[in-house]
């Protein structure tokens, strides 16, 4: 598949086939994450994967909004990963510091999108999710308080009618050569 065919295809996927995924396909994807860039080579990242549907269940509840329909979803996804940031090296602590700019979460969206997108070219739907009770996925897997999850991440089978039409700005309202206009 063709780099844009494979941009093309990855889209937020919110409703999956109850089939289990193979441990195999995820571990590509955590492996095609594992080799995203990252300032100084931090790689300040540690993938938490939950395939066993019963903790899938529980760790889902802590996504969900009450009184709310957002990520209910959550819940009928086959796996779930919680991306936690990990201490970035001295390096790239110290350059985030003085240009004042978080580095290592710019470095944990270039891994997360390089797992989605090889999830994407195995015919699996991942969706991105930052809304969630951090605090209760924290105590349920065991994750420091020191440490943050800026992300879950869905993956499954996408189910047969679970595809979304991108709408995205047009290129030249996004984007101009020489000056910001």
């Amino acid at each position: 598949m063709k780099f844009m065919e494979l941009v093309n295809k990855r889209s937020s996927i919110r409703k999956y086939q109850s089939l289990s995924v193979e441990r195999r396909l995820i571990l590509k994807a955590a492996e095609a994450a594992r080799l995203a860039p990252s300032a100084c080579n931090a790689q300040p990242w540690h993938f938490v994967i939950v395939d066993e549907p019963e903790q899938v269940r529980k760790l889902a509840k802590a996504t969900v909004l009450p009184l709310s329909k957002l990520n209910r979803f959550v819940e009928k996804a086959p796996v779930i990963i919680a991306v936690v940031s990990e201490p970035p090296n001295v390096s790239s602590s110290l350059g985030g510091y003085i240009k004042k700019k978080p580095y290592y979460l710019m470095d944990v969206g270039m891994a997360v999108e390089h797992f989605c997108l090889q999830a994407a070219e195995d015919s699996l739907g991942t969706c991105i999710i930052g809304w969630f009770n951090e605090k209760k996925v924290k105590e349920y897997l065991h994750v420091p308080n020191r440490k943050s999850i800026p992300l879950l991440i869905t993956l499954g089978y996408p189910d047969k009618d679970a595809g979304s039409i991108k709408h995205r700005t047009d290129l030249d309202l996004m984007t101009s050569f020489g000056f910001y206009s």
